[in-house]
């Protein structure tokens, strides 16, 4: 990493793709990483269609197992199971990028590239930034966390409940 640049050695160097409320405006517009922004209903809506686009393709994989094949509530079941991998891969990234930017509100400083991977650079935030992002990254970052952890959890909890469902029957 290079030297760390004050805040008063000019304007911002940082390039504005790379600046961390520039991020979280694009993460906030896009249409992928919006579903958890949109409130519980929003993602909840989004994590289903998810789950109804994969569930005819996890019930066909299933299909081809000699067993399921001549039980059809072991078989759905299995194929249901089977299909929140989707949903439950989507909220990782989702939380992954999320968090990504959330580190880098709270940051002091804004690591950046001028050109490349091969020319890092570091700039300490001037006050007036490190206060906005901070606020951002309170009141708009951390509910959107917050919700992605709540469904992570219950996908691995709807995982977990339909194996052991998968296995008692």
């Amino acid at each position: 990493m290079g030297d760390v640049a004050g805040a008063s050695s000019g304007p911002c160097p940082v390039p504005p793709a790379q600046r961390p409320l520039q991020q979280y405006e694009e993460l906030r517009d896009s249409w992928f990483f919006a579903w958890p922004s949109r409130g519980d209903g929003g993602l909840a809506r989004a994590l289903l269609a998810c789950w109804l686009l994969a569930f005819p393709l996890t019930l066909l994989v299933a299909s081809g197992s000699w067993v399921l094949r001549h039980h059809p509530l072991e078989l759905t079941l299995a194929g249901a199971v089977a299909a929140l991998a989707l949903p439950a891969l989507l909220l990782v990234r989702q939380w992954l990028g999320w968090r990504t930017v959330h580190q880098r509100l709270m940051s002091e400083t804004v690591e950046y590239e001028e050109s490349g991977w091969y020319d890092g650079q570091v700039w300490e935030k001037p006050l007036s930034w490190r206060q906005q992002d901070l606020l951002i990254a309170q009141h708009q970052v951390r509910p959107v966390l917050q919700r992605l952890q709540r469904a992570l959890v219950m996908a691995a909890g709807l995982m977990l409940l339909g194996t052991g469902l998968c296995q008692a029957l």
